[in-house]
């Protein structure tokens, strides 16, 4: 069969073109947006790549496990925390610098003893030498310019008249710091209410003395002391009264039906602070506690028989 060369030719270039076009076809790729690249990514590191940023530490973290300090732990409350250690919440509020007292953060770490009283330094003269007081009056002043006094020359035999400096230190001696205190535990604490004891302390179970009685039945300070809370934001305690009577004591009241006493306010031994009731508990009944410096004690170490 005889074909042109013309057709064969014509052939060729419509099927060279053909092919050209679907290879054009291929090339065409859509635009892809490479995130990696942004002017946000961090230096240093390979396109998108997300760095985490570094984690804050919690409020007070390097004062954790020390002395006066605790962290905060799930289902915490100030209130809680204030009952367990032996504070006022406030105080520890105000200690901790706390703009509200509901935001704690478990794993932040409080303080929950009072600060120390930086301590009392002694003036010094214009000289640099640090004076004490004198209460002896036999001391006879110096003006400035006069020539030193006898401290210059040899000490004198223990056995001679006592001079300024030896006035000064008395104060230190055994017979000045043996001088008898108050004792913390000698409070004199009464029972809060007439009624039955119907369960006793249990370190486990029982943190105090659970005494029955009617609805409205007058609940009593055990003990002089102040309101360091009245509410009830502490779950299982209900309507609650906490009084603080020293730096080593406190007393809680639970269930009551209501409170006749507000946070801040001084009571006295033997007065009516709240009536007997059964808010959070199964009956009528005052659940009692004594805490010596935040840990639950028997009470019937320090209340009267009866």
């Amino acid at each position: 069969m005889f074909v042109s060369r013309g057709l064969v030719v014509g052939f060729t270039v419509a099927l060279a073109g053909l092919v050209l076009t679907g290879c054009g076809t291929r090339l065409n790729k859509a635009p892809v947006e490479d995130r990696g690249t942004s002017s946000s990514s961090t230096p240093g590191t390979q396109p998108g790549v997300v760095v985490a940023a570094p984690i804050k530490p919690l409020p007070g973290a390097e004062n954790a496990g020390k002395p006066g300090y605790y962290t905060v732990k799930p289902g915490d409350t100030l209130i809680r925390i204030g009952l367990d250690s032996g504070q006022s919440w406030k105080d520890i509020a105000r200690w901790n610098n706390l703009e509200n007292a509901n935001l704690i953060e478990v794993g932040q770490v409080l303080r929950v003893a009072p600060p120390a009283a930086p301590a009392q330094a002694s003036a010094p003269t214009e000289t640099g030498v640090v004076t004490r007081p004198v209460t002896s009056s036999t001391v006879t002043p110096t003006t400035p310019g006069s020539a030193p006094a006898a401290p210059a020359s040899a000490p004198k035999p223990a056995a001679s008249t006592p001079s300024g400096p030896v006035v000064a230190v008395a104060p230190t001696t055994p017979a000045a710091t043996s001088a008898p205190t108050p004792a913390e535990d000698d409070i004199g604490f009464i029972w809060p209410a007439a009624g039955s004891l119907i369960a006793g302390f249990d370190e486990a179970r029982n943190k105090g003395f659970d005494i029955a009685g009617k609805a409205g039945d007058p609940v009593l300070a055990a003990a002089d002391g102040r309101v360091v809370y009245a509410g009830a934001g502490l779950r299982g305690y209900g309507n609650l009264v906490i009084l603080k009577h020293n730096n080593t004591f406190l007393t809680a009241y639970a269930h009551n039906q209501t409170l006749l006493v507000k946070e801040d306010q001084a009571v006295r031994k033997g007065q009516k602070i709240a009536e007997m009731g059964s808010t959070d508990a199964d009956r009528v009944k005052l659940h009692f506690e004594i805490r010596r410096q935040g840990k639950p004690v028997d009470p019937a170490r320090y209340l009267p028989s009866r």
